[in-house]
């Protein structure tokens, strides 16, 4: 795994009410610090949201609704995992939180309709100076189709 990634399986707790699910804690070791959260919906599948990274910033993706293939791509050259890229599917039926760090590009593709992605993140956001580099969803020979395994 990509160098201060964290997938953390999540419970939920259930009774006869319904469920709820801690998604994230101060107390938690792979949190940092609070900037701000946001939802991001996507009504259809095969949707592609990427890729871009951060310089200081870290995000903490949880899918709320639906489900989401996730890519990483670790472009720190002084990461021992430089290069490494790696693949995660996050969904409400298996409840998980991604911790990404700063320097690591990363993107999702909805795999159902009506996905619905929380994103926490370490910084506010600034208009003027955004903290982030993009580039292209065809970048880093990244295969973004359904393996269906």
């Amino acid at each position: 795994m990509i160098k201060d990634v964290k997938l953390v399986p999540l419970e939920a707790k259930v009774d006869d009410r319904g469920y709820l699910i801690e998604i994230l804690r101060a107390s938690d070791e792979h949190f940092t610090k609070f900037g701000q959260v946001y939802i991001v919906g996507v009504v259809s599948r095969n949707v592609i949201r990427a890729w871009h990274k951060h310089k200081i910033l870290w995000d903490w993706f949880f899918i709320s609704h639906g489900s989401a293939k996730f890519a990483l791509y670790d472009d720190r050259e002084d990461s021992p995992t430089y290069k490494e890229i790696n693949t995660f599917v996050i969904g409400s039926r298996n409840p998980s939180i991604l911790s990404v760090p700063p320097g690591v590009f990363h993107g999702w593709m909805s795999l159902e309709n009506d996905t619905q992605l929380i994103s926490i993140a370490s910084e506010v956001y600034n208009r003027e100076q955004p903290d982030e580099v993009r580039v292209p969803y065809d970048s880093f020979n990244y295969d973004w189709s359904v393996k269906f395994k």
